[in-house]
């Protein structure tokens, strides 16, 4: 059955993860938090959505201020339209003027790839942000690509089922930020559900 055996495989993940890498990742945020830096989350696809998810969970539930570099839609395809595609991550990025405070969290099932032209913009945003001293991070599939050559605080999802790594990943990662915005190391907000009392 294909619900037992998928479910399975998130088991399998959950006993295989590196659970240093995640601990390693938290101590970046509250890194952040602590000197008052700021977050850029990007991705594409389900990694665009997840950034605008984390923002407001980032914002709300941590106080750290956050930002979605995909948010924007008039922004984004302008810069796409005029500067390009592979650089307009790079070039939103640029007008907030980051500096070695701020982190840029990165989600990409692949982690982007320069031999294979795979993820560009998220490769030179990558550059970018090493260039000038921000923090690199992200949550990421497969071998971790581009991204895990750049930073060493990467948490890679394990590769259970080479048919399932997209949906693995991209599950993963809501599960895992998740996790980081409800670790008391980084004092969160208490969230509705869990300040209402039964009766």
């Amino acid at each position: 059955m294909f619900v037992n055996k998928f479910l399975s495989e998130i088991k399998e993940i959950l006993e295989e993860i590196d659970k240093e890498a995640i601990s390693n990742l938290i101590q970046v945020v509250k890194e952040v938090k602590d000197t008052g830096g700021r977050i850029f989350f990007a991705g594409s696809g389900g990694g665009a959505g997840h950034s605008s998810h984390a923002v407001c969970d980032f914002r709300k539930l941590l106080s750290i201020d956050c930002f979605s570099l995909t948010d924007n839609v008039s922004e984004l395809t302008a810069r796409i339209n005029d500067d390009s595609f592979e650089n307009s991550y790079t070039e939103i990025l640029k007008i907030s003027n980051p500096n070695k405070n701020d982190c840029l969290f990165i989600f990409s099932v692949g982690g982007g790839s320069r031999e294979q032209n795979i993820s560009p913009q998220i490769c030179n945003l990558i550059d970018f942000g090493v260039e000038i001293g921000m923090k690199i991070t992200g949550i990421v599939g497969r071998d971790g690509g581009y991204l895990a050559t750049k930073s060493k605080n990467v948490i890679i999802i394990p590769t259970v089922n080479s048919n399932h790594i997209t949906p693995h990943t991209e599950g993963m990662q809501a599960y895992l930020w998740h996790l980081i915005v409800t670790d008391p190391q980084l004092n969160p907000e208490i969230t509705t559900w869990e300040s209402v009392v039964e009766k």
